[in-house]
This record gives C-alpha cells, sequence and structure tokens, in this order.
C-alpha cells in the first residue's frame, strides 16, 4: 500500500489507554485515530478507511456487568457484520488488557468458530488488580503481530486477567493452531513459574492469543506503556535500549499492513 497505515483506536466510556495506544502506533510509522463507539455504531461503514482496528485498555462502562462486557456485546450484536468483513478484508484486529476481554467476550477470540464464546478472562488468582511488570515468551504462531522469539518485558495492570478456556478441546485446538502468542515466564525465561511472574493464574501461563487467520491478536499486559525506553523501570541502572519492548510487535502490525494492503 502507499502511504501511511490508518488505525482506528476504539474507545468508550471508561476507556484510558486510547492516547497512549495511538502515540505508539503514530510511533510505529502508522496514523491513530481515536474515535468513540458510538460513531462507529451510527455508521459501521466509517471502518472502511481504517486497516488496523485497536481496542485500547481501561474499563469500558466500568467492567459493571463483567470486564469488556458491555463493548463486547455492542461488537457482538451490532458490528458483527461490519467486523467480520473488516477481517475477512485482510485487516488487523489488536486487543490489549481491556480490549483483550473484549474480543474474547465478542467470540472473535480464540475464533476457531468466531462468534462463539470459547473462552473468558476473569479473576485473577489473588483476588486483587495487580500491576506489575511481566516477562512474556514470544512463540512459534500464527500472529503477524509477533514473531518467534521476540521475547519481552512489559507491563501489566488488570483485576480480570486469568485466561481460561470452555474445554480441553479448545486449549489442544490453540496449541495445534499455533494461536498462543504469549506466555508468562520467570526472569530467566521458565514456564510454570507461577505467581508473580504469572500474575493472574492464567491457564498454560497464556498471556496472548491470536486467531486461526493471525490478524486477530489479544493480549493482557500492555505494550504501549513500553514504547519508549525510558519507561523500562530499571533504564538508569541497566541502559537505554534502542526501543521499548512493546513497540516491536506495534511495528510489526503496521509493517504488515504495507507489505500486504
Amino acid at each position: 500500500m502507499s502511504g501511511k497505515a490508518k488505525v482506528i483506536v476504539l474507545r468508550a466510556a471508561g476507556t484510558n489507554c486510547d492516547e497512549e495506544t495511538k502515540y505508539a502506533f503514530d510511533k510505529a510509522g502508522a496514523t491513530g485515530e481515536c474515535i468513540h463507539v458510538n460513531r462507529v455504531l451510527e455508521r459501521p461503514a466509517l471502518l472502511d478507511k481504517f486497516h488496523i482496528l485497536v481496542i485500547p485498555g481501561g474499563f469500558t462502562y466500568g467492567d459493571d456487568i463483567a470486564s469488556g462486557k458491555v463493548l463486547a456485546n455492542q461488537l457482538r450484536f451490532n458490528l458483527a457484520k461490519a467486523v467480520s468483513e473488516f477481517v475477512d478484508d485482510g485487516k488487523l484486529v489488536m486487543g490489549i488488557c481491556n480490549g483483550f476481554q473484549v474480543l474474547v467476550k465478542a467470540g472473535l477470540l480464540p475464533g476457531l468458530k468466531r462468534g462463539e464464546l470459547e473462552a473468558t478472562l476473569t479473576n485473577n488468582d489473588s483476588n486483587r488488580y495487580e500491576d506489575r511488570w511481566v516477562y512474556l515468551k514470544a512463540n512459534k504462531s500464527r500472529c503477524v503481530f509477533v514473531k518467534a522469539g521476540e521475547d519481552c518485558y512489559i507491563p501489566a495492570a488488570h483485576g480480570e486477567g486469568k485466561f481460561l478456556v470452555k474445554d480441553e478441546s479448545i486449549l489442544r485446538a490453540l496449541r495445534k493452531n499455533g494461536q498462543i502468542v504469549f506466555q508468562y515466564t520467570d526472569p530467566q525465561g521458565r514456564l510454570g513459574a507461577g505467581f508473580p511472574w504469572n500474575p493472574n493464574g492464567s491457564l498454560d501461563d497464556i498471556a496472548g492469543i491470536c486467531d486461526p487467520t493471525g490478524r486477530i491478536f489479544g493480549l493482557m499486559p500492555h505494550p504501549e506503556r513500553h514504547a519508549e525506553p525510558t519507561q523500562h523501570p530499571r533504564w538508569t541502572r541497566e541502559g537505554l535500549k534502542k526501543q521499548g519492548d512493546g513497540l516491536i510487535m506495534i511495528q510489526n502490525g503496521v509493517r504488515y499492513v504495507r507489505e500486504t494492503l
């Protein structure tokens, strides 16, 4: 494609990471625009001019029913056709933290049968809000945002981040299909380390997954909060990296759009 990738950062009442997410995509070479979901509900064709749909973190509608559930229902029952067409056109969808919860509860992830609720994100095992930096192992997966070996260190901040599947067959399918994108590890890169390295008790240490196309991606930790190297909590002791770890996956998504759309 010619020109910059266009990104819609979808916000709603309670979203609080939209501007940071837009900043990270702009820094990666895209052009981001924060748009309220009501504008898209009024005119679903608004999605047509964008290449990437991002649902950022926050507490949409106060998470009053369950985390991300109200916005998920808006996507599932009012915007299903528009979002499906968006994905079927080869475009990308990314959900971060609350956005991941929205994608799962809208039936877009894991997406083995799009529209069906095959998994959930529920209360952390600690029964409290966990705000900490986490180590993520990047697996070989179908995800266009992440390449195998692009392990990263980014912050997580959530109260309902425990990933669970409907039944064992869903987990087997995720493994077989290469849909498990990120897993929590300890500082040495070891799985199964438990709390606090896995901050929520997610099944199989799962921190992020994609759909079977690899173009719908959700993760609980926040890549936009480590877009700048000075956002690393220990940069004054360990030195500055060239760029923040979280920016890499965002750059990958932008590059994919440039090369394929």
